[in-house]
C-alpha cells in the first residue's frame, strides 16, 4: 500500500485528502436537509420553500468549512497552501453575500404574506409590495457591489490600486460620476419611487399615449404591460423627470363617458330612464355616477353624453361598451327614426305637381296612372 501511495503524486494525495471528506460531509448534510424539508412539507408548504431556498448557501458553507478543515492535513507546499486558503476566503465572502441576498428575499416574502393583491381593495397591498420590491432590488445591488469589492480587496494588487485610487479620489470621483450618471440617476430614482410611490405594481398608467399596467419595477427600469400584451420598458428616471397619468394612484374607481348622436325628436327623458335601468341591472356599475345630458347640438343631430362609474378602469371600459350597446339597441327597437342615417325624398315631376294642385275638373291634361299615384301621395 505504501508503495502504491509513493507512486501517486503528492498533490493528488493532498487533493484526495481534501475532497473526499468534503464530499462525505456534503452527502450527510444533504441527507439531513432532505429529511427536514420533507418533515416541514407535512406541516407547512411555505416553511418547506424557505428551507429549499437556503439549501444552496448552506451547502456551500459546509463544503468550504470541510475543505478548510482538511487543508492542513493535505501537506501542500506553502505557495499552494496559501493559494487554496485565499480561494476558500474569496468563496466564503461570496457565499456570505449570497446568503444575505437570500435572507433579504425571505424576509420580504414573509413580510408581504399579510398583503393580497388579488382582491378588489388592494391599494394598501400594492403600496407595500411596490415599496418592498424596490428596496429589495436596491439593497441587492448594493450588496453585490460590497461583496465583490470585499472579495477583490483580498488581493494585494487590488488593495494597492484601491489605496492609490483613494489618494486621487477627487479626479476619479468626477470621472466615475460622469460615467455612471445614468445608473446612479436610476438608482436614486428607484429609492425616491419607493418612498413617494408615484407608481405601484399593477397601477394603470398612460405613458407616451400608451395605456397599460405596471408589471415589474426593477432597480433601473419599469416593465409596463400594455392592453394588447406587449411590454413597454421605461427607465425609472422617467417617472421622476416627466409627467404621466396614473389612473389608480389614490383610488381605482373611474368615470367613463358614452357619446350618442341622435335626431332632435329623441325622447331624452325616456332614454334617461333606460340608462338608469341598464345601470341597475349591470354588475359593473358601482352605484355612484349615472347621468345622461345633452352636451351639444348641430344642424342635424344632438350629442348626448352618458356618465357612468365603475370600481376600476377595466370595469369602466366594459361598462361603457355595455351601456353603448344597450342604448343603441333600445333606440333601434323603440325609436329607429332618431338614429343617424341617410334619408332621400322623391320629388314629383312638374306635370304631376300641377295636376295635384289644380281643382277637380280643371285638369291641365290627361293624367297617367303613375302621375295619379304621385298626386295622391302629395295630397296625403
Amino acid at each position: 500500500m505504501s508503495a502504491f501511495l509513493a507512486v501517486i503524486p503528492s498533490w493528488v494525495l493532498g487533493a484526495l485528502v481534501m475532497i473526499v471528506p468534503a464530499l462525505v460531509v456534503l452527502a450527510i448534510y444533504r441527507w439531513l436537509t432532505h429529511w427536514l424539508i420533507r418533515l416541514a412539507g407535512r406541516r407547512s408548504s411555505f416553511l418547506q420553500r424557505l428551507l429549499q431556498r437556503g439549501q444552496g448557501p448552506a451547502s456551500a458553507f459546509v463544503v468550504i468549512f470541510a475543505l478548510g478543515a482538511a487543508l492542513p492535513a493535505a501537506r501542500f507546499s506553502f505557495p499552494v497552501f496559501a493559494a487554496i486558503g485565499h480561494a476558500l476566503l474569496v468563496a466564503f465572502i461570496l457565499t456570505i453575500g449570497w446568503t444575505a441576498a437570500i435572507a433579504i428575499d425571505i424576509a420580504i416574502t414573509i413580510y408581504l404574506r399579510r398583503f393580497r393583491t388579488d382582491v378588489e381593495a388592494n391599494l394598501l397591498a400594492r403600496k407595500h409590495v411596490t415599496q418592498m420590491r424596490i428596496m429589495q432590488r436596491v439593497a441587492t445591488t448594493l450588496l453585490v457591489i460590497i461583496t465583490v469589492a470585499s472579495a477583490l480587496m483580498t488581493f494585494e494588487s487590488v488593495r494597492q490600486y484601491g489605496v492609490s485610487l483613494f489618494a486621487s479620489a477627487g479626479a476619479a470621483g468626477i470621472i466615475l460620476g460622469l460615467a455612471a450618471r445614468p445608473v446612479l440617476s436610476n438608482l436614486f430614482a428607484g429609492i425616491q419611487i419607493a418612498m413617494t410611490q408615484p407608481i405601484r405594481v399593477e397601477d394603470q398608467v398612460v405613458i407616451e399615449g400608451e395605456t397599460g399596467w405596471i408589471e415589474t419595477i426593477t432597480s433601473t427600469y419599469v416593465v409596463m404591460r400594455l392592453w394588447d400584451l406587449r411590454r413597454m420598458i421605461v427607465p425609472l428616471s422617467y417617472f421622476i423627470e416627466k409627467s404621466f397619468q396614473n389612473w389608480t394612484y389614490d383610488n381605482a374607481a373611474q368615470i367613463g363617458t358614452v357619446f350618442l348622436h341622435v335626431g332632435y325628436s329623441v325622447p331624452v327623458d325616456r332614454l334617461r330612464q333606460k340608462l338608469d335601468q341598464i345601470l341597475r341591472e349591470s354588475e359593473l356599475w358601482d352605484g355612484k355616477v349615472g347621468k345622461l345630458q345633452v352636451t351639444d347640438m348641430t344642424e342635424t343631430a344632438l350629442q348626448l353624453r352618458a356618465l357612468v362609474s365603475a370600481r376600476s378602469p377595466g370595469q369602466t371600459w366594459d361598462l361603457r361598451c355595455e351601456v353603448r350597446e344597450k342604448l343603441i339597441a333600445f333606440l333601434d327597437r323603440e325609436y329607429p327614426h332618431v338614429l343617424p342615417g341617410q334619408r332621400s325624398e322623391t320629388v314629383a315631376p312638374p306635370q304631376a305637381q300641377a295636376a295635384a294642385c289644380a281643382p277637380d275638373g280643371d285638369k291641365a291634361g290627361p293624367v297617367t296612372a303613375p302621375e295619379r299615384r304621385i298626386a295622391q301621395t302629395a295630397r296625403h
